[in-house]
């Protein structure tokens, strides 16, 4: 089968690693790929926001199927106008994308299928979103309602924070993405990522994972679109992922099918554990980026067999198995990320660093001159699976020693929840 990976991050690493192993995979290309991702596709130029450009890619290239790895082109409607033509692609149509597109679209999906989540307002001026947090108080959480990259959410611990933040969406720092914001009452609790796969009727649970949005050590800084991750998250009990996926998962399916929007591909449920149970923060419509990576790292069933029963609507009759050892992932980053960062510096020791439990996933980097240079601000993925989750951290760190980088940097705490729980026993 010849497939087109949509993508250049983490996430598509991992994707294009995990579909590499698939027996079925006769021919991966990437668009636009990067340094890791060349090594397991060939990568090209094409303007992936030119749909009439994929289309003509497809043909030319006798594409069997599309994966679409980020949101953007997915709100984009990529999705609908490579099905209108004919080609086979997994992902969600840019109505059902809306639930990551649109935080004030996914409230009302909320509201409409009874799903547990925040209160909320929504307000599209400045002066009546602020009126709102004057009297709704601190702690409480301003939104971006469109795209903003991982990064238009404030956790806003005090007054000055939430008004601070609501005058940075409607003053353009998000661009159109703070044309509108929903603010939201603050959860108490743990949150963890829960993942399902989709095809329109069916959900497939895939795995959980936790992941770790803050810049620097002991959940301080600020917010990232994520510095590490680990799978499975214990938070996440067997008890407790059954009342997701019956009054949180099944009821957003159900909605979205019954509206004539049916949702096909992953959606990620990012969940606030609270002690009235699981409630809905905010939906994803693709793999989570750096959750993505673990979940790939323990995945044992080929990953194009479930790709393929999505997009088919045959999910109920396929599994998903899982390598019972945890994994864990530490973002490298450029420093000064999430502000401002330098590129084009360069990475060495990188061919030392992967081993048979370690894979070190590309996200912004690329080639020069035989160098690997830094590329964005998120820059590496070092991945590992160990017996524990402390186990899987020391291969990870380890790895992590062996890379020749001075211009990043990376949290060094990265699971330390679920290594807290296995200490106490």
């Amino acid at each position: 089968m010849r497939i087109l990976l949509i993508g250049s991050g983490g996430r598509e690493h991992a994707l294009a690693w995990a579909l590499s192993k698939s027996p079925r995979l006769t021919k991966l290309y990437a668009a636009p790929g990067n340094a890791g991702i060349d090594q397991l596709a060939a990568s090209t130029s094409l303007d992936v926001s030119n749909h009439e450009d994929v289309i003509g890619f497809c043909r030319e290239n006798a594409i069997d199927l599309v994966v679409v790895g980020p949101e953007a082109p997915l709100v984009a409607g990529l999705v609908d106008d490579l099905e209108k033509v004919g080609i086979k692609v997994f992902g969600p149509s840019q109505a059902a994308a809306q639930l990551e597109g649109s935080k004030a679209f996914t409230k009302g999906v909320c509201d409409e299928a009874g799903i547990p989540t925040a209160a909320y307002g929504r307000f599209d001026t400045k002066a009546a979103a602020l009126a709102y947090v004057r009297e709704q108080g601190a702690p409480i959480v301003v939104k971006a309602d469109g795209l903003a990259a991982g990064k238009g959410v404030v956790v806003a611990m005090t007054l000055d924070e939430a008004v601070a933040a609501v005058e940075a969406c409607f003053d353009g720092s998000f661009g159109d993405a703070g044309a509108e914001v929903v603010i939201e009452a603050f959860l108490q609790g743990e949150e963890a990522s829960f993942f399902v796969l989709s095809d329109g009727t069916h959900a497939l649970p895939l795995a959980t994972a936790q992941d770790h949005k803050r810049a620097h050590d002991g959940d301080t800084g600020p917010n990232t679109g994520g510095m590490g991750a680990y799978s499975p998250a214990p938070v996440l009990t067997d008890d407790i992922i059954a009342t997701v996926m019956d009054r949180i998962i099944n009821p957003t399916i159900k909605t979205l099918a019954d509206r004539g929007t049916p949702f096909k591909g992953v959606l990620y449920a990012g969940l606030m554990i609270t002690e009235n149970g699981p409630q809905l923060i905010e939906y994803n419509t693709r793999f989570g980026d750096p959750e993505c990576q673990v979940l790939m790292m323990r995945l044992k069933t080929d990953l194009l067999d479930l790709i393929e029963a999505a997009v088919d609507g045959t999910l109920n009759t396929v599994s998903a198995d899982w390598d019972e050892r945890p994994a864990l992932t530490v973002v490298m980053a450029a420093k000064g990320y999430p502000g401002s960062y330098q590129k084009g510096t360069e990475i060495r020791g990188l061919d030392t660093a992967s081993d048979v439990d370690v894979e070190v996933f590309h996200a912004g980097t690329k080639s020069a001159n035989g160098a690997i240079l830094a590329n964005g601000g998120r820059v590496l993925n070092v991945t590992a699976v160990g017996s524990s989750v402390a186990d899987a951290q020391q291969k990870a760190y380890a790895a992590i020693d062996s890379i020749d980088w001075p211009d990043g940097f990376c949290r060094s705490d990265i699971g330390w929840r679920a290594i807290a729980r296995e200490t106490k026993g």
